[in-house]
This record gives structure tokens, C-alpha cells and sequence, in this order.
């Protein structure tokens, strides 16, 4: 299994001067440099439009982690491709992929927020069709560097060249999806990765939905071994586990409170721990607890990756810092272990 972290850039208390957008970016980059050395496999970047978050650019953001690291895959988290030109954003993350030597990724999606959609002139009623429209283009020139191509929402491309490339001719191009059954059916009968983001419900419901992926890619005559998952959500960890959710509490209630509707209660301390338990969506304990979740987890959904959103809320660098090394180095290799010993129970079993 595959370990990531990803990040929104969010401003804790809502300034959004230069000087504190620019320390936000600061920490980020540190964070990717630290994350690389310490043996995460993916970092992403989000996208948002807002006072509250320093990122709205991620390829650039990339672009200068890419230059502090050697190994990491590098992706978007996500990019709103409903709201943004397919040519012009594969061009940004295909330029990413060769200044990164082969280590860019493209997760997209519809967005959570609406923001950017009146920002660059589109409606919301055209929220479904704007995002179908650009990701068939999207794979179009992924597929190939000469595209020829027509549809409502964009003037009509004919026999353009598409450059650059990427290194080995293609992005990985994964799909952002927070559990409707009509994303589950796109990404399945595109055949592209699945990106399940869950911060909010119990990890049992979301079992027919990663099903109906993988039978919706099946149909379409994808093989399944292609048909990858990755589930992200919040999280933070610390050696002792009732520390780390004592100390995560007050930042995660202060992202959510910032981040639900106006009028929406602040998060309780019983809705919290309720979240926190073993069988719920959200990440934060000692390292057994995790690896225990993430285990737990597996068994339901069997995916490839997991990815962690832990430095929200204004908490410190140096327990976003901690929290990385403790996933790289005591969380990922004991998951790995025990998935590798049920596989080889499994692959001996008559």
C-alpha cells in the first residue's frame, strides 16, 4: 500500500495577507522535503479560491517541491476540472511531470466549493456537464499528443499538438469523489483510479460505492487490477493516542467550523470522539490505532493507497513534522507487514 499526505493550504484564522500566505507555503514545501526524506510516496496539493486558503495554483506549489525532492510522487488534491481548460492543465502538470522526472499525478474532480465556477464564467447548472465534457477531453489528449476534438462547453480543437509531453507519454489521472453513485459509475467506466475522500461517514457505507466502481470498470471491459483506490481523509498521530486527540481537537474543530455552512453547530468533543473512534472516519491516535484503521479499512474497501490531510487548523509545524515521520516510519512499514503476511496466509492456503 501506497502512504500520502496532501494538503489545502488553509490560513488557520482566516488572513489572508501575502506575508501569511507566504509562510503558509513556506511550511508546505518544508513539510513535502521532510515527507520525501522520510519515505512518504505521494504528497498532493489542493486547490481553493477563497480568503482562507494560500493555494489556488497548485501546479506551482509543486513545481517548487519537485525541486526539494527525489522520489515522491507529486499530484493535485484536487484540481477543479470542471472550472478549469483541460489543454491548459495538462500542459501545467505535464511541464510538472518533466521538471519532477517522471513524478507527476493529476487527481480531478468537481469541487466541494463553488467558488471558482462563477470566478471563470461558467454556471452552476452546467456543474454535471462542465465536468463529463472536460474529462472525456482530458483523456482524449492524455491518450494522444494530436487531438481533434468538439463539445459545448469549449471552442472546438482541431489537429492541435499538445506539448509538452510527459516522460512516459501519459499522467497517472486519478478521480476525485466524495460517494454519489454517479461518480462511482464515471470513474469505473473511464477505468481511471478512484479517489475516495471521507471526513465524515462511518467507512461501512462507502463499501457499495467502491463495489459499484469496480463492477461499473469491469463491465466496461477495464481489468480490475487497474481499477485502483485510494481512500483520504484527516489525520494526526502520536505515540500515545489519547495525547493526539487531545492535542488535534481544538485545530480540527476550528477547520470544520470554518469550513461547514454558516449557522452549522460547532463540532462537540462527543461528535469528535465519535469521529476518532475505532470504527469511524477520522485518523488521529497512537500509531497501533492507526495501523488498526488503516487495516480495518483495508479489509472493506481492499484499496491501494491512503492519503492524510494532518496540518489543518493552524497546528504547529512541528506536529504536522511529527505526525509525518510517525506515518513514514512506523505506520506504513507495520501496515505493509501484516498486509504481506495475509496475502502470503492467503496465496499458501489450499
Amino acid at each position: 500500500m501506497e502512504f500520502g499526505i496532501y494538503t489545502f493550504g488553509d490560513l488557520a484564522y482566516g488572513t489572508s495577507d501575502p506575508a501569511s500566505a507566504r509562510r503558509r507555503i513556506d511550511e508546505i514545501v518544508a513539510a513535502a522535503k521532510f515527507a520525501d526524506e522520510a519515505g512518504i510516496d505521494v504528497f498532493g496539493v489542493g486547490e481553493h479560491h477563497r480568503r482562507d486558503f494560500a493555494i489556488s495554483a497548485p501546479s506551482v506549489v509543486l513545481a517548487a517541491i519537485a525541486a526539494v525532492t527525489r522520489r515522491m510522487r507529486l499530484t493535485s488534491a484536487v484540481s477543479i476540472l470542471s472550472s478549469d481548460d483541460p489543454v491548459r492543465l495538462y500542459q501545467q502538470f505535464a511541464t510538472l511531470d518533466l521538471v519532477s522526472v517522471g513524478r507527476a499525478e493529476l487527481l480531478v474532480g468537481r469541487g466541494a466549493y463553488i467558488e471558482s465556477f462563477p470566478l471563470f464564467g461558467h454556471a452552476l447548472a452546467d456543474y454535471e456537464s462542465l465536468f463529463d465534457e472536460k474529462l472525456a477531453l482530458l483523456n482524449a489528449i492524455n491518450d494522444e499528443a494530436v487531438v481533434t476534438w468538439e463539445g459545448r462547453h469549449r471552442p472546438a480543437i482541431n489537429a492541435a499538438a499538445i506539448m509538452p509531453r510527459p516522460l512516459k507519454g501519459r499522467l497517472p489521472i486519478w478521480i476525485a469523489a466524495g460517494g454519489t453513485p454517479s461518480s462511482a459509475i464515471r470513474a469505473g467506466r473511464a477505468g481511471l483510479p478512484l479517489n475516495l475522500a471521507n471526513i465524515g461517514g462511518m467507512p461501512e457505507r462507502f463499501v457499495p460505492f467502491i463495489d459499484l466502481y469496480r463492477q461499473s470498470g469491469i463491465e466496461a471491459g477495464h481489468r480490475r487490477e487497474t481499477l485502483k483506490v485510494a481512500i483520504s481523509g484527516h489525520f494526526h498521530v502520536q505515540r500515545d493516542g489519547q495525547r493526539a486527540r487531545d492535542a488535534f481537537f481544538p485545530y480540527y474543530r476550528r477547520y470544520m467550523a470554518n469550513n461547514l455552512p454558516r449557522g452549522h453547530a460547532e463540532m462537540s468533543r462527543q461528535e469528535y470522539d465519535a469521529l476518532a473512534s475505532p470504527r469511524g472516519p477520522l485518523f488521529v491516535g497512537s500509531v497501533q490505532e492507526i495501523v488498526d484503521k488503516v487495516l480495518m479499512e483495508h479489509e472493506l474497501f481492499g484499496h491501494q493507497r491512503y492519503m492524510a490531510q494532518m496540518d489543518i487548523g493552524g497546528i504547529p509545524f512541528e506536529k504536522v513534522r511529527e505526525s509525518i515521520e510517525l506515518l513514514a516510519t512506523k505506520v506504513a512499514p507495520a501496515v505493509r507487514q501484516a498486509l504481506h503476511q495475509t496475502s502470503t496466509v492467503s496465496s499458501s492456503s489450499p
